[in-house]
């Protein structure tokens, strides 16, 4: 299409969409803010930003250039906020580790980056110790410690962290460059074969952030993020640069807290002592939390919590809405950076009891702006947003990963037809609100039909003696597959029997067919999850084989 394009001025300033923007406005607000690690050390954003700018002067003294690549192995911290600003400020790419992997993918993902220089934590020495050797790129370690000593090792470190960033120049003037540099990698943990690596530019990070803004502070009628929250991700670091909210509450100066390992009690304990007002996580996290002993002596109604990861169970919710958590939905995938979609409750909604809102908060929202999303059927042609009609949700937006890291094929399956595919089974009703059934590979299809595992365990989950399920389809002579259930149980009273009678309401009300009821219900002390909290229903599935 011919357009009318007009020349800039000859001085005109190209204003590029680089990560340091996002650390320029942080002192503008609330200057008693800053950031707070687990319960002791605490920084002003001056300090913060006095450190981002140690902590580059100190990788290039590091030799660490423009597109080299910095990997960082650590708990939730205020070291990995800095990392997040100044690995990508200064060109390079920072590789966020999953330290949840096997040794053996995390030697995969180390050597598939590139790496050069590793920021290690001591709790993970003796496992970067064990396969060091295996790494073919990098040259050099930072150790992380929560002493004023560095830790013994055998690697080849340049230092401990805080001496080095002490003696760093606490000036950079950080550079422009092209917004479409790539910033971040981190890889997925995957169901089938190695990880795949994902990757974004600046200019797809900051729009991310500039949209988790709009997002999260015109929310409902009240903001969950502004310079006055009290924000404490429980979402690893790792994974998906913690939802991309750190980025977001760092530009708004909001006073943030790293709370380290996570350790359910002292989680709690936190939230509660430092009057922390907005947290996000998966559903097994939350469990985890609210079902720890701190738990019993603290009040939630001041806390705000966005779910992600998985859907949100019903029974869980009725929990949160008990306690008085303000809970909302929010979904993505770490290819879409990742926020697509999120709780958004309209002014009619907003008047119903909290009880009639669950059905809203559970859903996965309506798309957020900039984002479109459709659903598509096995033809790829689009479908009905009625409700009723299913298929595979497919999505476009600006800060969508492009491609996987040094595999174009495997991107072309991502991008097929245009749009990115998600792998996700929904529905999308009149409204706008997606509602997930389900992953493609997860749906339980039975006598020619397809069964949503995820409606099963949200089913099971409303009964007040369940903490927790699981349901994965195992294969059947005659149906092809049936529902198998997996229940954590509150009390030993509860049986499969109370159960299947639990679930034949559902099937009076046509909710579901009584083919839906699971046969076989097993009771176990645990369910498998993944790296970051997810129910492994591969892993599940493999174990009844």
């Amino acid at each position: 299409m011919q357009t009318r394009i007009m020349p800039p001025a000859e001085e005109a300033y190209h204003f590029p969409l680089l990560i340091k923007q996002l650390l320029l406005s942080n002192q503008r607000y609330e200057r008693e803010n800053g950031i707070v690690y687990r319960d002791g050390q605490r920084f002003s954003y001056r300090e913060f930003n006095e450190r981002v700018c140690r902590l580059a002067n100190m990788l290039g003294e590091l030799g660490v250039k423009a597109g080299d690549t910095v990997a960082v192995m650590d708990w939730d911290s205020h070291r990995y906020l800095e990392c997040f600003f100044a690995v990508p400020m200064i060109g390079a790419v920072l590789h966020t580790v999953n330290i949840r992997l096997s040794a053996e993918q995390m030697v995969y993902t180390m050597n598939h980056a590139e790496d050069k220089v590793v920021l290690v934590h001591e709790d993970f020495l003796p496992l970067a110790e064990g396969f060091s050797n295996e790494l073919t790129t990098v040259d050099n370690w930072i150790l992380l410690s929560e002493g004023d000593t560095a830790p013994a090792t055998r690697l080849p470190a340049a230092g401990e962290y805080e001496a080095l960033l002490r003696a760093a120049d606490s000036h950079y003037d950080f550079p422009d460059f092209d917004e479409n540099s790539i910033a971040t990698t981190f890889y997925t943990s995957g169901t089938t074969g190695n990880p795949k690596g994902v990757f974004f530019s600046h200019r797809q990070l900051v729009l991310h952030t500039l949209n988790m803004i709009s997002a999260l502070t015109t929310i409902n009628g009240k903001p969950l993020l502004s310079n006055d929250t009290v924000y404490m991700p429980v979402t690893p670091m790792f994974h998906v640069h913690a939802w991309g909210i750190p980025y977001a509450a760092t530009m708004l100066g909001a006073q943030q807290i790293y709370p380290g390992r996570y350790e359910p009690d002292r989680l709690v304990r936190t939230i509660r002592e430092e009057g922390v007002t907005f947290s996000h996580c998966v559903p097994t996290i939350m469990q985890m939390l609210l079902h720890s002993e701190e738990a019993k002596k603290t009040d939630f109604s001041k806390w705000n919590l966005m779910i992600g990861g998985s859907a949100l169970p019903e029974g869980l919710a009725r929990t949160a809405a008990d306690l008085g958590i303000e809970i909302f939905s929010g979904y993505g995938m770490s290819e879409t950076c990742p926020l697509m979609s999120t709780t958004r409750l309209d002014r009619n909604v907003r008047t119903l009891d909290s009880e009639q809102q669950i059905a809203y908060r559970k859903k996965a929202g309506v798309p957020t702006n900039l984002v479109d999303i459709q659903i598509w059927g096995p033809d790829g042609k689009p479908l009905p947003h009625d409700g009723v009609a299913t298929g595979e949700v497919v999505t476009r937006g600006p800060w969508m990963t492009q491609s996987y890291l040094n595999e174009p094929e495997k991107g072309n399956e991502l991008w097929q037809g245009g749009w990115l595919h998600t792998g996700d089974v929904a529905a999308i009703h009149p409204d706008g609100y997606v509602e997930i059934r389900d992953r493609i590979k997860d749906v339980i299809k039975t006598g020619g039909e397809w069964l949503s595992s995820l409606e099963l365990e949200s089913l099971i989950s409303s009964h007040p003696d369940v903490d927790s399920v699981a349901v994965v389809g195992v294969p059947d002579e005659r149906w092809d597959e049936r529902p198998h259930a997996l229940v954590i149980a509150r009390n030993d009273e509860l049986t499969a029997d109370i159960l299947k009678l639990h679930l034949l309401q559902y099937v009076k009300s046509g909710h579901i067919n009584k083919w839906a009821i699971p046969e076989q219900i097993d009771f176990v002390d645990d369910i498998p999850k993944t790296s970051v909290g997810k129910i492994d229903k591969k892993r599940i599935r493999a174990q009844l084989a």
